[in-house]
């Protein structure tokens, strides 16, 4: 019998955080609450959780501050941010410290139920498929190890988070294809998150910087202009 899944919610309004573990508990969820940043965190640290629910202004550790730290961890945690702060600036911010989505308040909680599930499930697909594409994959000195999350170029090892290595890998296994910052966004995030493609670019910024020789002049994750980018294919890079 699988093991119910484990969500963890950093809530301090009180009457928010009661029924979102009210409907979460319904789902079959096994769920954790905490009203404080440091509380928060801490649980976060102490094992695996399939997904976490977090408000961005908690007393002791924000919620920004916990999302960063999060995907410094080891392991990847699916995470939602719920918070008051609608702005575009601070949702994008979000996605770009490594959220998976974002909600504003107010919202409808079946429609939260709704993205938790479906981060679910992209999460355990994104798991199954690492595990049956075990093998290394490689394309002119770029090397990555799906199971072990592993990743070289060059011969060098490469510090990447968790969302540097999936859109990496997500390159390497489609060389020569064009896409989109919205095709990036809903294949590597695994969310149509109109209106936040700047994180794609973010984050192809900053594999640049770790994979180019020269990231001003890159040669393996070219820019399409008018299109998007696309992976140069074998050989291609000089």
């Amino acid at each position: 019998m699988d093991q119910p899944k484990r969500i963890l919610i950093v809530e301090d309004d009180m009457p928010i955080a009661d029924l979102l573990r009210l409907h979460m508990k319904d789902e079959g969820y096994q769920v954790t609450h905490c009203a404080d940043g440091r509380q928060g965190l801490a649980q976060l640290r102490t094992g695996r959780w399939d997904a976490l629910i977090l408000d961005i202004m908690l007393p002791g550790v924000d919620g920004l501050e916990i999302c960063r730290q999060a995907r410094a961890m080891e392991t990847y945690t699916p995470i939602i941010i719920i918070s008051a702060r609608s702005s575009e600036v601070h949702r994008i911010l979000g996605l770009e410290l490594g959220a998976d989505d974002y909600l504003a308040k107010p919202f409808s909680i079946l429609e939260l139920v709704a993205r938790v599930k479906a981060m679910l499930r992209r999460a355990d697909a994104m798991d199954k498929s690492r595990r049956t594409e075990a093998g290394d994959v490689a394309v002119d000195g770029v090397t990555l190890s799906p199971l072990t999350r592993v990743a070289m170029a060059d011969g060098k090892l490469l510090d990447l988070t968790p969302r540097e290595f999936d859109l990496l890998y997500f390159f390497v296994r489609n060389p020569g294809n064009v896409y989109s910052r919205l095709d990036l966004l809903n294949k590597v995030w695994g969310y149509e998150h109109e209106g936040y493609e700047h994180t794609v670019n973010t984050h192809i910024n900053r594999l640049r910087a770790k994979i180019e020789a020269n990231p001003a002049e890159p040669h393996r994750i070219l820019t399409v202009w008018g299109k998007g980018y696309r992976y140069a294919v074998a050989g291609e890079i000089t």
